[in-house]
């Protein structure tokens, strides 16, 4: 992983789509900081669309895609998309699994959480869960004493004996049934909202994460770039960034927004 700043001018100048995560890449210590939320708003207004591809559920996805200077929001680890169009004012909703099916899914969750909450003392059900629509969120840190790192993965065998997907993020372990995850949702987003085909254009796209859900964004784009808290995940993520900031979280992606908005007006990156 190299410094941001390293990122070659050109390269940055070209960026036309940048996808980044929400928990800990744009937020510090659970707060979305003033200077992060500009740096989205800054971006939007030099021509570069942004989306937040995050764990989050549902219910805070659809506050964000209306609310948020942003094309739109993968959410739940590619469980949908939301994209709101201000113009006819109305939310367009896509889902990698029908609706019958997330409710099904649902029920064989609730077993695993069962499960979960029985073997691993300390965890939680994330407090956002009512909000969800298709995964469980264990919670290991964010609103519980933080759990060593083998009990965290210990969750993560579990849902995977339980035949789920699963992935680790910088707060929850979010299990799912579905050949789905933020790469997979975040390809039919860009075609369906933005008419971008990332696959021919992935040098022109950038992601910014912190952690090891983020691993298929981090493999796939070639200037994807990390947060300095990426770091603490070494040697436990699949994928590693390109580049890291120097700083973590939100203010660490102002790193990276200030890096591409330098290159395309032309002045040299700070």
């Amino acid at each position: 992983m190299r410094a941001v700043a390293e990122m070659p001018i050109d390269i940055a100048a070209r960026i036309k789509v940048l996808f980044a995560d929400i928990d800990d890449t744009l937020t510090n210590e659970g707060r979305l900081p003033a200077a992060a939320y500009d740096a989205v708003e800054r971006l939007a207004e030099a021509g570069v669309a942004v989306a937040p591809i995050t764990g989050r559920p549902a219910g805070w996805c659809d506050m964000i895609a209306r609310m948020w200077p942003v094309a739109g929001v993968v959410g739940e680890n590619g469980a949908f998309y939301f994209a709101y169009d201000q113009t006819e004012h109305r939310m367009h909703r896509r889902f990698a699994i029908a609706e019958a099916q997330r409710a099904a899914d649902r029920e064989k969750l609730s077993q695993v959480s069962a499960r979960i909450l029985a073997e691993v003392r300390g965890a939680a059900v994330s407090a956002d869960q009512l909000y969800r629509e298709a995964d469980l969120a264990i919670d290991f840190c964010e609103d519980v004493p933080a759990l060593p790192a083998s009990e965290v993965d210990r969750i993560k065998r579990i849902f995977e004996e339980e035949g789920a997907v699963a992935k680790i993020s910088s707060i929850h372990v979010n299990g799912w049934y579905g050949a789905y995850d933020k790469l997979t949702t975040t390809r039919r987003f860009a075609a369906d909202i933005l008419g971008v085909d990332i696959d021919s254009e992935r040098e022109t796209i950038v992601f910014v994460g912190d952690s090891p859900n983020d691993a298929p964004m981090f493999g796939f784009f070639p200037n994807a770039c990390g947060v300095a808290n990426v770091l603490s995940f070494k040697g436990r993520i699949e994928a590693e960034p390109a580049y890291v900031a120097a700083r973590e979280g939100g203010h660490g992606f102002v790193e990276v927004a200030n890096h591409i908005l330098d290159a395309r007006s032309g002045r040299d990156a700070a």
